[in-house]
């Protein structure tokens, strides 16, 4: 079988196409008639030196291209496959009958305008590493902000980015001796920075139409081949996307290619040479759908953005983001400051991870986020439940109270709290024509019935009367408080990571909309109650079944612990990047542990989930450590906190003496079940520390909180450049996920509609 092959940008040369203008004449004159410039005398002579410049550049070799196919097709049998490196994509997609050689013209010459337009950036050719090896090298050394651009062979890959991050890197990988090569180009090519450039170019497609095509063309975004109605999609993708050279060469060793024949040059020759010796063919399920397989894809349906409709407008508006997704707070910063910038600044919404943060710690990382968004973007800090100190919950209702806060994700609550109602009601007022604005918007997430109920009813009165009474509110706000719910967005958990009840979606999620409309009833609100889902949403599917359930908006969380921002150790997103959908089991929730709530954490390569339920059972079974076995133990000491009992014991007491609680100290001196509880749950403590620090002496005791959604999702990119979690970014991946799902259910309703 047989492949035919197109060079893209750097393959240009001055003199080329010196003997094929001769030859076709009319295409020649067309050619110039479409650019308004002659193209013969730029490609020939060159005399202002342009033909470096990507505007130029990029028609010029189209049609050099073009040309080169058209004398040498005699020569050819059909060929079974097309490929194009970047720009040749074009030229494979002509061949094979997507659009005329016009047509294809005017395509490169608006796509080369867009992407010269582009600047502040470069892009440099790494050689001699592997993309495992580059990848930890840029993410070791902080150099988040850059992108790979081409995966050309397992030696050689171009990396793209802002022109001061690549000459860091530059400097840096000289001084390791590490060879790059910086390349003279006057934008980030094919990297995140091209997103303008993507959108504007998605929008001209939009008045073009294309042919069915004749042969097939693998695309460098998927490295799958093209399907009729993904052309406009994935040449507008193209621009900000990695281009997938490697994967496309080792799809056709699978599909059977043996000869490469590559139309006026040698380059892709050289890298196909490489990638044959040294690499395997993919395996590949056929079935599966090439959407399903890579999500790489933007698809743009037509002139509708469908992605930023999903779920509901008002939501959207009410937070001022683009798309109704939510990145969910994750305990301990893991959803971190870093990543709630990141997902406001790309219009979507981040909450931070507060739960056992200190408040100073909470507050220097809301003074980072407010340093760094200065201009309206949504964000948001988590609010926990903390049933065993009440007034730590209230100093942090207080901290975002006084720092501006207006979006608080409520997790963890079984009943409405004086925290809670205080923070509604501070951000209550009246507007001129009379509505009332509540500027404290709460996001809820329960898992229960009963308590979305009481979310979406009003400030329970006698909380509302006490805060009155102690002046915390106005007599205004206690008013207002009567003729709205707490929340008006309430976010349905399921199958979750963390603190979860096992929910099912399909169950809960129609029960709580019902809930909505017979509250909503009752009270004749004058705005809805917007119902989201979260937990078990780790692919674009899930995120379709939950907007085609009526679900106002999706929040993730486990899905973004395993990216780069999050703030666990790198050793934890190593065992994450490797899970499937049973690797993660039920544990006791350790600042729930004498309550036994529940938490999903990970099981596999791990004791923890095992060594948690035997503490709870010990606790369960006996009244005091004392009545424990003392070969039991003997073993706790030993395998889990790695002293012994009474050393665990006044460490504990120091903790809480620290912490102002003298009286659960003497609580516990004499109640030994009281004693045996606050012991136990320096276990859960200690398990967590270890994870966050990437202590690999004792991986086993990690305490890692996830959910099989990130099983799900590891799945979906598998062979995709986000199997590596260095990859990964918590905006990046919500897009991605938003766009596929807007696809899948735009291709669902045309099925039905047919």
């Amino acid at each position: 079988m047989k492949a035919i092959m197109f060079a893209g940008q750097g393959s240009q040369y001055k003199g080329m196409g010196k003997d094929l203008f001769k030859i076709y004449p009319m295409e020649t004159k067309q050619a110039s008639d479409i650019l308004g410039y002659d193209l013969e005398e730029l490609c020939v002579n060159d005399p202002q030196k342009l033909l470096g410049k990507t505007q130029f550049t990029q028609p010029a070799l189209y049609v050099v291209n073009a040309f080169s196919y058209y004398k040498q097709q005699n020569q050819y049998n059909k060929p079974d496959y097309l490929i194009g490196h970047s720009l040749g994509e074009y030229n494979a997609l002509l061949v094979a009958g997507a659009f005329d050689f016009a047509t294809g013209l005017k395509l490169v010459q608006k796509r080369g305008s867009l992407m010269a337009a582009a600047s502040g950036g470069g892009m440099a050719a790494v050689i001699g590493l592997d993309v495992d090896t580059l990848s930890q090298k840029l993410a070791d050394n902080g150099f988040t902000g850059i992108d790979i651009a081409n995966f050309n062979t397992p030696s050689q890959t171009v990396i793209a980015g802002q022109e001061e991050m690549i000459n860091k890197v530059v400097k840096n990988f000289d001084n390791q001796g590490i060879k790059i090569i910086p390349l003279f180009v006057s934008a980030p090519f094919h990297s995140r920075y091209m997103k303008p450039a993507a959108e504007k170019f998605s929008s001209f497609l939009n008045e073009f139409n294309f042919s069915p095509l004749q042969i097939p063309v693998i695309s460098n975004v998927t490295a799958r081949p093209y399907s009729d109605d993904q052309i406009a999609a994935l040449l507008s993708n193209q621009i900000e996307s990695s281009v997938q050279w490697t994967d496309t060469v080792r799809l056709l060793m699978t599909k059977g290619v043996t000869d490469y024949e590559e139309i006026g040059g040698v380059i892709l020759t050289k890298m196909v040479n490489e990638i044959k010796q040294k690499c395997s063919p993919i395996i590949i399920e056929e079935e599966k759908s090439v959407l399903a397989e890579e999500i790489n894809i933007k698809h743009t349906i037509k002139s509708n953005d469908l992605s930023t409709r999903l779920g509901s407008k008002t939501f959207r508006d009410d937070y001022g983001i683009k798309y109704a997704y939510v990145s969910g707070a994750m305990y301990r910063g893991i959803s971190s400051k870093e990543l709630v910038v990141r997902m406001a600044k790309a219009k979507l919404l981040g909450f931070l991870g507060t739960g056992g943060m200190s408040l100073e710690k909470v507050e220097e990382d809301i003074n980072y986020i407010q340093e760094k968004l200065r201009n309206e973007e949504a964000y948001g800090m988590n609010l926990l439940h903390n049933p065993m100190d009440m007034k730590a919950e209230m100093k942090f209702v207080e901290l975002y109270i006084k720092k501006g806060i207006r979006k608080v994700e409520a997790a963890a609550f079984m009943q409405i709290t004086p925290a809670l109602v205080y923070y509604h009601l501070k951000g209550l007022r009246k507007n001129v024509d009379g509505s009332i604005m509540s500027d404290h918007k709460i996001i809820a997430k329960i898992s229960r019935p009963e308590v979305a109920e009481a979310f979406m009813r009003p400030a329970p009165e006698r909380i509302v009367n006490k805060l009155l009474d102690e002046g915390l509110v106005t007599i205004e706000q206690a008013e207002l408080a009567k003729r709205i719910p707490i929340s008006y967005d309430i976010c349905v958990e399921a199958d979750s990571a963390g603190h979860t009840d096992s929910g099912v979606a399909m169950v809960l999620l129609p029960s709580i909309q019902q809930l909505r409309m017979q509250i909503k009833n009752e009270y004749n609100y004058n705005k809805s109650i917007n119902v989201g889902l979260a937990g078990g949403i780790g692919t674009p599917q899930a995120v379709a079944c939950a907007f085609m359930m009526g679900a106002d908006f999706v929040l993730t969380g486990s899905i973004n612990q395993c990216t780069v921002d999050a703030g666990t150790s790198d050793l934890v997103k190593d065992l994450l990047q490797d899970i499937n959908v049973q690797d993660t089991d039920y544990a006791p929730a350790g600042d729930m542990f004498e309550l036994g709530a529940k938490i999903q954490v990970l099981k596999k390569g791990v004791l923890f989930p095992a060594r948690a339920n035997k503490l709870y059972t010990l606790y369960n079974q006996y009244n005091s450590l004392e009545e424990i076995p003392p070969k039991i133990v003997e073993g706790l000491e030993k395998n889990y906190f790695k002293k012994s009992i009474d050393t665990i014991w006044e460490e504990t007491k120091n903790h809480l003496r620290n912490k102002g609680e003298i009286s659960t100290i003497a609580e516990a001196e004499k109640n030994s079940k009281v004693k045996m509880a606050l012991i136990f749950r320096r276990y859960f403590g200690y398990s967590t520390r270890l994870a966050f620090d990437g202590n690999e002496s004792d991986k086993v005791n990690f305490q890692i909180h996830t959910g099989p959604s990130l099983g799900a999702f590891n799945q979906w990119v598998k062979g995709t450049s986000l199997e590596n979690w260095r990859n990964r970014y918590a905006d990046q991946i919500g897009i991605k996920m938003m766009d596929e799902a807007a696809f899948l259910i735009h291709e669902m309703l045309l099925k039905v509609s047919n």
